[in-house]
Protein backbone atom coordinates (compact mmCIF):
# COMPACT_ATOMS: atom_id res chain seq x y z
CA UNK A 1 0.00 0.00 0.00
CA UNK A 2 2.79 2.46 0.89
CA UNK A 3 4.48 1.86 -2.47
CA UNK A 4 1.24 2.82 -4.21
CA UNK A 5 1.06 5.95 -2.05
CA UNK A 6 4.71 6.78 -2.84
CA UNK A 7 4.10 6.46 -6.58
CA UNK A 8 1.14 8.84 -6.28
CA UNK A 9 3.35 11.39 -4.47
CA UNK A 10 5.93 11.24 -7.27
CA UNK A 11 3.16 11.81 -9.82
CA UNK A 12 1.94 14.87 -7.93
CA UNK A 13 -1.25 13.31 -6.53
CA UNK A 14 -2.02 14.36 -2.96
CA UNK A 15 -3.52 11.51 -0.91
CA UNK A 16 -3.17 10.33 2.67
CA UNK A 17 -1.95 6.77 3.23
CA UNK A 18 -5.20 5.87 5.00
CA UNK A 19 -7.22 6.99 1.98
CA UNK A 20 -5.06 4.89 -0.34
CA UNK A 21 -5.59 1.91 1.97
CA UNK A 22 -9.38 2.42 1.99
CA UNK A 23 -9.56 2.74 -1.79
CA UNK A 24 -7.40 -0.34 -2.32
CA UNK A 25 -9.54 -2.34 0.10
CA UNK A 26 -12.74 -1.19 -1.63
CA UNK A 27 -11.28 -2.30 -4.98
CA UNK A 28 -10.21 -5.67 -3.57
CA UNK A 29 -6.51 -4.88 -4.00
CA UNK A 30 -3.78 -5.95 -1.58
CA UNK A 31 -0.04 -6.51 -1.59
CA UNK A 32 1.58 -9.89 -2.16
CA UNK A 33 2.97 -11.75 0.85
CA UNK A 34 6.02 -14.03 0.78
CA UNK A 35 5.75 -17.76 1.34
CA UNK A 36 7.61 -19.55 4.10
CA UNK A 37 11.40 -19.41 3.80
CA UNK A 38 13.30 -22.61 3.11
CA UNK A 39 16.93 -23.15 4.09
CA UNK A 40 19.15 -24.03 1.12
CA UNK A 41 22.65 -23.22 2.37
CA UNK A 42 25.03 -26.20 2.45
CA UNK A 43 28.40 -25.98 4.18
CA UNK A 44 31.53 -27.07 2.32
CA UNK A 45 33.79 -29.90 3.45
CA UNK A 46 36.93 -27.76 3.37
CA UNK A 47 35.68 -24.20 3.66
CA UNK A 48 37.88 -21.19 2.99
CA UNK A 49 36.39 -18.93 5.63
CA UNK A 50 36.37 -15.13 5.84
CA UNK A 51 35.64 -12.65 8.62
CA UNK A 52 32.32 -10.82 8.95
CA UNK A 53 33.15 -7.27 7.79
CA UNK A 54 29.51 -6.15 7.71
CA UNK A 55 28.24 -7.06 11.20
CA UNK A 56 24.57 -6.59 10.18
CA UNK A 57 25.32 -2.99 9.17
CA UNK A 58 23.78 -3.12 5.70
CA UNK A 59 24.63 0.42 4.69
CA UNK A 60 27.29 2.02 2.52
CA UNK A 61 28.07 5.71 2.17
CA UNK A 62 29.01 5.31 -1.48
CA UNK A 63 28.21 2.95 -4.32
CA UNK A 64 30.57 0.09 -5.20
CA UNK A 65 32.12 -0.19 -1.74
CA UNK A 66 30.00 -2.89 -0.07
CA UNK A 67 28.08 -5.60 -1.89
CA UNK A 68 26.18 -8.70 -0.77
CA UNK A 69 24.76 -11.75 -2.49
CA UNK A 70 23.09 -15.13 -2.19
CA UNK A 71 21.47 -17.96 -4.19
CA UNK A 72 17.82 -18.98 -4.46
CA UNK A 73 15.93 -21.67 -6.37
CA UNK A 74 12.91 -21.95 -8.69
CA UNK A 75 11.06 -25.14 -9.58
CA UNK A 76 10.25 -25.54 -13.27
CA UNK A 77 8.72 -28.29 -15.40
CA UNK A 78 12.23 -29.21 -16.59
CA UNK A 79 13.77 -29.17 -13.10
CA UNK A 80 15.32 -26.75 -10.61
CA UNK A 81 16.74 -23.39 -11.69
CA UNK A 82 19.04 -21.28 -9.49
CA UNK A 83 19.56 -17.52 -9.33
CA UNK A 84 22.62 -15.83 -7.81
CA UNK A 85 22.75 -12.09 -7.15
CA UNK A 86 25.07 -9.23 -6.23
CA UNK A 87 23.40 -6.24 -4.52
CA UNK A 88 24.96 -2.85 -3.78
CA UNK A 89 24.30 -1.97 -0.14
CA UNK A 90 24.39 1.76 -0.93
CA UNK A 91 21.36 1.79 -3.21
CA UNK A 92 19.99 -1.78 -2.94
CA UNK A 93 20.48 -2.04 -6.71
CA UNK A 94 21.06 -5.48 -8.21
CA UNK A 95 24.39 -4.92 -9.94
CA UNK A 96 25.05 -8.49 -11.02
CA UNK A 97 23.18 -11.78 -11.31
CA UNK A 98 23.27 -15.16 -13.01
CA UNK A 99 20.64 -17.84 -13.67
CA UNK A 100 21.55 -21.49 -14.30
CA UNK A 101 20.36 -25.07 -13.88
CA UNK A 102 23.16 -25.99 -11.47
CA UNK A 103 24.63 -24.97 -8.10
CA UNK A 104 28.29 -25.11 -9.07
CA UNK A 105 30.61 -22.32 -7.95
CA UNK A 106 30.67 -20.99 -11.51
CA UNK A 107 27.13 -19.68 -10.89
CA UNK A 108 28.23 -17.18 -8.24
CA UNK A 109 31.44 -16.40 -10.12
CA UNK A 110 29.33 -15.44 -13.13
CA UNK A 111 27.10 -13.18 -11.01
CA UNK A 112 30.08 -11.43 -9.42
CA UNK A 113 31.87 -11.11 -12.76
CA UNK A 114 28.78 -9.39 -14.18
CA UNK A 115 28.85 -6.89 -11.29
CA UNK A 116 32.57 -6.25 -11.72
CA UNK A 117 32.19 -5.79 -15.47
CA UNK A 118 29.28 -3.33 -15.31
CA UNK A 119 30.29 -1.36 -12.21
CA UNK A 120 34.10 -1.44 -12.35
CA UNK A 121 34.52 -0.87 -8.59
CA UNK A 122 37.84 0.13 -6.98
CA UNK A 123 39.93 -2.67 -5.54
CA UNK A 124 38.86 -3.56 -2.04
CA UNK A 125 35.10 -3.67 -2.62
CA UNK A 126 33.57 -5.94 0.04
CA UNK A 127 31.36 -8.84 -1.03
CA UNK A 128 29.31 -10.30 1.83
CA UNK A 129 27.58 -13.70 1.76
CA UNK A 130 26.56 -16.65 3.88
CA UNK A 131 28.83 -19.65 4.41
CA UNK A 132 27.39 -21.86 1.69
CA UNK A 133 29.78 -24.26 -0.01
CA UNK A 134 29.97 -22.14 -3.17
CA UNK A 135 31.04 -19.01 -1.27
CA UNK A 136 33.58 -20.88 0.89
CA UNK A 137 35.13 -22.74 -2.04
CA UNK A 138 38.76 -22.28 -3.03
CA UNK A 139 37.63 -21.45 -6.58
CA UNK A 140 35.57 -18.49 -5.39
CA UNK A 141 38.26 -17.33 -2.96
CA UNK A 142 40.81 -17.33 -5.79
CA UNK A 143 38.48 -15.43 -8.12
CA UNK A 144 37.86 -12.74 -5.49
CA UNK A 145 41.57 -12.38 -4.76
CA UNK A 146 42.40 -12.02 -8.46
CA UNK A 147 39.60 -9.47 -8.91
CA UNK A 148 40.43 -7.29 -5.91
CA UNK A 149 37.29 -8.27 -4.02
CA UNK A 150 37.40 -8.67 -0.23
CA UNK A 151 35.25 -11.56 0.99
CA UNK A 152 33.01 -11.23 4.05
CA UNK A 153 30.76 -13.87 5.60
CA UNK A 154 28.07 -13.99 8.24
CA UNK A 155 27.73 -16.60 10.96
CA UNK A 156 26.48 -20.09 10.23
CA UNK A 157 22.70 -20.63 10.32
CA UNK A 158 22.01 -16.93 10.95
CA UNK A 159 19.91 -15.47 8.13
CA UNK A 160 19.97 -12.02 9.75
CA UNK A 161 23.68 -11.74 8.89
CA UNK A 162 22.72 -11.57 5.21
CA UNK A 163 19.34 -9.91 5.61
CA UNK A 164 19.46 -7.71 2.49
CA UNK A 165 20.02 -10.68 0.19
CA UNK A 166 17.29 -12.65 1.98
CA UNK A 167 14.89 -9.71 1.70
CA UNK A 168 15.57 -9.34 -2.01
CA UNK A 169 14.80 -13.00 -2.67
CA UNK A 170 11.58 -12.77 -0.66
CA UNK A 171 10.52 -9.94 -2.98
CA UNK A 172 11.73 -11.78 -6.10
CA UNK A 173 9.71 -14.85 -5.12
CA UNK A 174 6.46 -13.13 -4.18
CA UNK A 175 6.44 -10.58 -7.02
CA UNK A 176 7.72 -12.78 -9.85
CA UNK A 177 8.43 -16.45 -9.21
CA UNK A 178 5.28 -17.34 -7.26
CA UNK A 179 2.95 -15.54 -9.67
CA UNK A 180 2.95 -18.32 -12.30
CA UNK A 181 4.29 -21.77 -13.21
CA UNK A 182 7.64 -21.98 -15.05
CA UNK A 183 8.63 -24.27 -17.90
CA UNK A 184 12.40 -24.15 -18.07
CA UNK A 185 15.67 -22.32 -17.49
CA UNK A 186 15.30 -20.04 -20.52
CA UNK A 187 11.92 -18.77 -19.35
CA UNK A 188 13.13 -18.01 -15.82
CA UNK A 189 16.26 -16.33 -17.15
CA UNK A 190 14.35 -14.08 -19.55
CA UNK A 191 11.75 -12.99 -17.02
CA UNK A 192 14.36 -12.46 -14.30
CA UNK A 193 16.21 -10.11 -16.65
CA UNK A 194 13.03 -8.15 -17.42
CA UNK A 195 11.99 -7.99 -13.75
CA UNK A 196 15.38 -6.83 -12.44
CA UNK A 197 16.40 -4.48 -15.23
CA UNK A 198 12.97 -3.19 -16.19
CA UNK A 199 11.26 -3.04 -12.80
CA UNK A 200 13.25 -3.70 -9.64
CA UNK A 201 16.18 -1.36 -10.27
CA UNK A 202 14.26 1.34 -12.12
CA UNK A 203 10.67 1.40 -10.88
CA UNK A 204 10.18 -0.50 -7.63
CA UNK A 205 10.04 1.81 -4.62
CA UNK A 206 12.05 0.66 -1.59
CA UNK A 207 11.00 1.48 1.95
CA UNK A 208 14.67 1.43 3.03
CA UNK A 209 15.39 4.21 0.54
CA UNK A 210 12.44 6.36 1.61
CA UNK A 211 10.42 4.84 -1.24
CA UNK A 212 12.88 5.93 -3.91
CA UNK A 213 14.00 3.44 -6.54
CA UNK A 214 17.63 2.24 -6.61
CA UNK A 215 18.27 4.22 -9.79
CA UNK A 216 16.81 7.40 -8.28
CA UNK A 217 18.90 6.95 -5.13
CA UNK A 218 22.09 6.54 -7.13
CA UNK A 219 21.25 9.73 -9.03
CA UNK A 220 21.39 11.60 -5.71
CA UNK A 221 17.71 11.96 -4.81
CA UNK A 222 16.91 11.49 -1.12
CA UNK A 223 13.21 12.46 -0.82
CA UNK A 224 10.09 11.71 -2.85
CA UNK A 225 9.26 15.40 -2.89
CA UNK A 226 12.48 16.07 -4.82
CA UNK A 227 11.01 14.02 -7.68
CA UNK A 228 7.59 15.61 -7.49
CA UNK A 229 8.98 19.15 -7.63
Amino acid sequence: MRRVWAELVVRGVRAATKRVWRLMRAAGLRGRHPRAWKKTTTAGQRPVDASDLIGQDFTAEAANTRWCGDITYTQTVDGWVYTATVIDLHSRKVVGYAVADHLRTSLIVEALFAALFTRKPPKGVIFHSDRGCQYTSQEFADFCAESGVVRSMGRRATCYDNAVAESFFATYKKELIHTRPWNDLTEVRQHTFLWIEGYYNRRRRHSTLGYLTPDEYELGFRKLTDLAA
